[in-house]
């Protein structure tokens, strides 16, 4: 069927990642800025007065004032200024370039780096002044692909020397005051060794960016026909005044994993794509609210990792659903993300042996999700409450909590459930079992957790809102929406902190073993 828009579905300006519908299943006081980290107007090189102490580490990081001034409440006008940066992530010390497009005579940049800082969410850590603004040529769009093309060229180098790993967002204000926008970047760890690792999803993201007018959805008639069949980095977001789905899918995740002082490392889905040792003796590994883009490079090395003791938290809904490949532009390695759904025949790269850019349970070679998370993606769109059938779980240790009780609206837009008609693995616990009725049929949204051989626990909320609703703090949600109130944030997160503290310990099978209660749950053996 046509996939409804994604503003639509989520009721936020923001994205749900749906293909399969439900009728067609598939079997305080806020600190104040610091000293100023302003450098010389106008260079292209950061001075010393514009780089973070070298010495930074994550301790240190977190007792560092933040800056409550990072969010942008009033973009101004569509257009005004806007841009992308030409590498997805860097390294500590390594450059990127930034690609602006703005009608003002300059325009300033700020690196924050998002966080906790006493709830401030975000630190400054480097900015420039007076940068010369240009209005940019208009996108061009490949015939053949409709995949929108900017071309514009490199308005600034920033070097990194002393930013702390962390996710980052630069925001853009044109100096005449038209207009103020983001361009997400991640500083990137080299190793994850012992820490918990926060996996960006920005294939996703981009997935949903209409930026230009096409996106992997849609394109000017708002249906597939004339959605693009590969997407690229180089362009600006077109939501969330160009901050991605980090603010919806992945902040407030971020800010709670720093509040509690875990050893953490950055890193995006394309880097554990591209280097297969990189997870290498990490703690645990999180997926975030919505991170349904994947090429079989990432999913083999998350698997790997979680296979050699690693943990793995789904803390979202439909991860892992379709397969992509990445490819270069003119600006660089994996800038293109290429996912040609049921209009497989037309990919080129069926003609070479490229896995197919289908759903990863759809053929050819197909791979259903669940033999890694335990849960398989069931559908959308739903808005149901949220029930716990397991109390006594560690996982909502400290609650209080009785068989039984519901969080409205904590389930939707999309959902998870566990259904053995697909590879599960076993022993595997279903600890929340929510009904769901999704356009007609019923079903249910589970929270499960499975142990693996090597010790490794996956946890998998089941629902895609876990993220957003951490920011939930009373009746509307706060931050979050869909009516969640703050019951629901107070039990989301603390079941998220039970999880990620149990995970940063070690492999949580060896210490909290899965008891499977599939026979209980579904009736089936």
């Amino acid at each position: 069927m046509a996939e409804p828009s994604r503003r639509r579905i989520l009721g936020l300006g923001l994205v749900a990642a749906a293909v399969t519908s439900c009728g067609t299943r598939h079997p305080g006081t806020v600190p104040q800025p610091g000293p100023d980290p302003r450098g010389t107007p106008g260079s292209t090189a950061p001075t010393p007065a514009q780089r973070a102490d070298p010495k930074d580490d994550a301790p240190d990081e977190q007792s560092r004032p933040g800056n409550p001034d990072w969010e942008i409440t009033d973009p101004g006008a569509p257009g005004a200024v806007e841009g992308f940066a030409d590498r997805v992530s860097v390294l500590p010390g390594e450059s990127f370039g930034l690609h602006v497009s703005t009608a003002a005579a300059a325009f300033t940049v700020s690196a924050y780096r998002m966080g906790w800082y006493g709830g401030a969410r975000a630190r400054l850590v480097w900015r420039r002044e007076h940068v010369p603004g240009g209005k940019q040529a208009a996108p061009q769009v490949d015939r053949t692909t409709r995949t929108v093309l900017t071309g514009w060229p490199r308005t600034l180098t920033v070097d990194t020397p002393g930013w702390p790993e962390g996710a980052y967002l630069l925001r853009l204000d044109a100096e005449d005051g038209t207009g103020r926008s983001y361009v997400p970047l991640t500083v990137r760890s080299a190793s994850t060794a012992d820490r918990t690792v926060v996996m960006s999803a920005p294939a996703t993201w981009q997935a949903y960016n209409e930026w230009g007018g096409y996106s992997l959805y849609n394109g000017p008639t708002g249906g597939l026909a004339t959605r693009s069949l590969r997407v690229v980095f180089d362009r600006p977001y077109d939501y969330d005044h160009g901050a991605g789905l980090f603010l919806v899918y992945e902040a407030p995740l971020v800010a709670l994993a720093e509040r509690l002082g875990l050893p953490l490392a950055y890193t995006t889905g394309i880097d554990v794509a591209r280097e297969p040792g990189l997870l290498r003796g990490a703690s645990a590994v999180l997926s975030l609210g919505h991170d349904e883009y994947w090429s079989p490079e990432q999913r083999a090395h998350v698997t790997a990792a979680r296979d050699a003791g690693t943990n793995l938290a789904i803390l979202g809904a439909n991860c892992c659903f379709r397969r992509v490949r990445f490819e270069p532009t003119e600006l660089g390695p994996d800038r293109t993300v290429v996912c040609y759904k049921d209009a497989w025949a037309q990919d080129p790269g069926r003609q070479t042996g490229s896995p197919a850019t289908t759903d990863f349970r759809a053929g050819p070679g197909a791979d259903p999700e669940s033999s890694m998370l335990g849960v398989i993606y069931d559908g959308y769109p739903v808005d149901a409450p949220y029930v716990v059938t397991s109390p006594d779980h560690w996982a909502f240790e400290g609650m209080g909590l009785a068989a039984g009780a519901s969080f409205p609206h904590l389930v939707g837009v999309e959902y998870d459930r566990v259904d053995t008609a697909f590879p599960t693995p076993r022993p595997i616990e279903v600890i929340a079992h929510s009904p769901v009725v999704c356009e007609g049929r019923p079903s249910h949204s589970d929270t499960a957790y499975h142990t693996v051989p090597s010790g490794a626990g996956v946890f998998a909320s089941g629902t895609m809102r876990w993220v957003e609703t951490l920011d939930a703090h009373g009746p509307g949600g706060g931050k979050a929406d869909h009516g969640i109130d703050s019951r629901a944030g107070d039990v989301v997160r603390r079941v998220t902190e039970n999880v990620l503290r149990v995970f940063a310990a070690g492999p949580a099978g060896r210490t909290h073993p899965a008891r499977d209660n599939l026979a209980a749950v579904y009736g089936t053996a």
